[in-house]
């Protein structure tokens, strides 16, 4: 017996470390994209571009209306049924197409109209829904089989493809931002080539209507919890761009880029423990367990960003010209990087535990209280600097909301797959 607890000890260990191995590849070249790409484009222009690319990561999720958590599921526990829900992926992706483009159109018209022209937009939207998220749907079902090495790899060369398009870039004659989406895209597009011809696990694709059918609600709850999630996550930029301008959305948004980066390695912990509660969905029963888990999620958090932060008071120019002009705000945001992890990571939990409209409903409620949050702060007039600090406050009233929402939902039964 004790054998075997080893054994299965070391087994997730091993998982945790070619997961993380991962992690901390796109870690390295992230920050060598940031790098490359944040002191090519003007801070207008990188403000621009982070915020349509952040609207195309809340659009991607309409994509196959959230059946991604149907292929998700099947590749965790009925890895012999791949085949049946990737044929309803590309199926239900194909009738999603529509209303992902009239959704494209409206967030150009309220956010970009008058500051980003269209076909720019559109290609940025193009390269993150429709090349970007397939590629992450190979990497969610190797990771749902435990094949955590290849999804490793794919992450890194994703990311690696990124890196090298935006320091191919640097070196071009016309260095504006049209010219950088058509890059974005190409490395996108060569990314996703990579992951469905070698990536991707074989199987014999067979049509199921009927199943697919069956799973449509939960895949609905999933899709519009995943646009609620990334709405109240990404809505600060849309805010400060419109309420702010494109110079001030450029400053803030390499502040919350390097803020990302702290997210990084939390997010493959979560990962792995997302799937140990889809098989013991009672895994955070105990309350002095789940405090343990939050507390180094946010110590570490806090701590990777306070980091950073130091390094780059004594080198400001560490990370380029432009990059230096956010430097000196990022220890402002200390505690941000913590409490915007937590709340990630508790939407997760409800996941895990099948709960999905609940999920939806808590992240509603979320996104409208960030909404009315920031509209209040960003009407102020505040110096970046004294944004910064309030954007503390602002996301310790969300995770204390956040934390109620959730842990009341858990009281109630999980679902099982």
């Amino acid at each position: 017996m004790i054998s075997a607890m080893l054994r299965g000890r070391i087994g997730v260990l091993r998982d945790y470390a070619s997961a993380i191995s991962g992690s901390a590849g796109r870690l390295v070249f992230s920050l060598i994209y940031f790098i490359a790409l944040a002191n090519t484009l003007t801070i207008a222009e990188f403000g621009l571009f982070a915020t349509a690319s952040a609207a195309g990561v809340m659009l991607s999720r309409i994509l196959a209306f959230g059946y991604i958590t149907a292929l998700y599921r099947t590749a965790t526990v009925r890895p012999a049924l791949i085949g049946v829900f990737t044929a309803g992926f590309i199926f239900m992706a194909l009738i999603s197409l529509p209303v992902l483009g009239l959704a494209s159109f409206t967030a150009h018209a309220l956010f970009f109209g008058s500051q980003m022209a269209l076909p720019v937009f559109l290609t940025v939207i193009a390269a993150e829904a429709l090349l970007w998220r397939p590629v992450e749907t190979v990497v969610i079902v190797n990771n749902g089989m435990g094949r955590f090495g290849r999804a490793s790899i794919l992450v890194i060369l994703g990311t690696v493809l990124r890196a090298i398009a935006a320091s191919a870039f640097a070196f071009m004659p016309v260095r504006d931002l049209p010219t950088w989406s058509l890059f974005y895209l190409a490395a996108n597009a060569v990314s996703l080539l990579i992951a469905a011809g070698f990536f991707y696990p074989r199987c014999r694709l067979r049509l199921r209507p009927r199943v697919y059918l069956r799973r449509l609600p939960d895949s609905l709850y999933v899709a519009g919890a995943e646009i609620l999630f990334y709405l109240q996550m990404e809505m600060d930029k849309l805010l400060v761009l419109a309420l702010g301008g494109a110079q001030l959305a450029g400053i803030y948004a390499m502040i919350m880029r390097l803020v990302d980066l702290t997210a990084i390695p939390i997010r493959t912990f979560t990962m792995m423990l997302v799937q140990r509660m889809m098989r013991t969905p009672e895994l955070l029963a105990k309350t002095i367990r789940r405090v343990g888990l939050e507390a180094a999620v946010f110590v570490a958090s806090t701590a990777a960003l306070a980091v950073l932060a130091v390094i780059l008071h004594y080198f400001p120019t560490l990370l380029g010209r432009n990059v230096s002009e956010a430097a000196p705000l990022l220890g402002l945001a200390l505690f941000v990087p913590g409490l915007r992890n937590l709340v990630e990571y508790q939407a997760e939990l409800l996941f895990a535990r099948g709960q999905t409209l609940l999920r939806a409903i808590n992240l509603a409620l979320l996104a409208g209280l960030k909404a009315v949050l920031l509209a209040v702060v960003l009407v102020q007039s505040l110096e970046v600097s004294q944004l910064v600090i309030v954007l503390n406050a602002v996301f310790a009233l969300l995770y204390i909301a956040s934390a109620l929402l959730t842990y009341s939902a858990m009281r109630l039964p999980a679902k099982t797959v």
